[in-house]
């Protein structure tokens, strides 16, 4: 079962459709207890990293994802700020992220380029090294993107996949059990619900 973490934010409600309509079983999970019955689990996120990380924090779920990802190894998709909030920290703000995969979030603003911010709408994703999460889309994936800030790994290893505005960045991250894709796959239509397949099938 594809556990949906909601803990404030995040369209949940597009998600679990996107799972009926593939027949995979999905729940929204909400607390601790509930978190413990998911194989997999879903970790999505809008707005601004520091609020994302004081949901989170408050919504009692922090130390049983930690125990439950780190640990036990079950498998996670963060997704737009979900995917942020796997690094250290952010330009953003000032809060600690999860820290499960190395690396930081910049802001594109810091490019000095003259680029429109945010970065929204369809753009080419380039898969890395024969991601999983991408199987059936190497060649011509496009996905919906909204937002002003990117994940800088600092192993190269954990990019899984990259989209270019201003400078080539990552737009999909990877190490071991934890996933990060910072386009919206429930609004990327195919090749998004293919996606969302392919973390159910991991």
């Amino acid at each position: 079962m594809i556990g949906i973490i909601d803990y404030g934010l995040g369209n949940i409600s597009a998600f679990l459709n996107v799972y009926k309509r593939l027949n995979i079983e999905a729940a929204v999970v909400r607390n601790a207890d509930e978190l413990g019955g998911a194989d997999k689990l879903l970790l999505p996120g809008v707005g601004a990293f520091d609020h994302a990380m004081e949901l989170l924090e408050t919504s009692g779920m922090r130390v049983a994802l930690d125990e439950l990802v780190l640990q036990r190894k079950v498998p996670v998709l963060g997704i737009c700020v979900g995917m942020q909030i796997l690094a250290r920290g952010s330009d953003e703000g000032q809060a600690a992220g999860l820290g499960w995969i190395d690396g930081s979030v910049k802001g594109f603003k810091s490019l000095g380029q003259d680029l429109l911010l945010p970065h929204m709408g369809w753009n080419d994703v380039t898969p890395v090294g024969g991601a999983r999460l991408f199987a059936g889309l190497e060649g011509d994936a496009r996905f919906y993107f909204l937002h002003s800030f990117y994940f800088d790994c600092e192993r190269e290893q954990d990019i899984a996949a990259v989209s270019r505005y201003g400078i080539d960045f990552s737009c999909a991250v990877h190490a071991d059990n934890i996933y990060g894709v910072q386009f919206h796959p429930e609004k990327s239509h195919h090749f998004g619900a293919q996606l969302l397949k392919n973390f159910a099938e991991l």
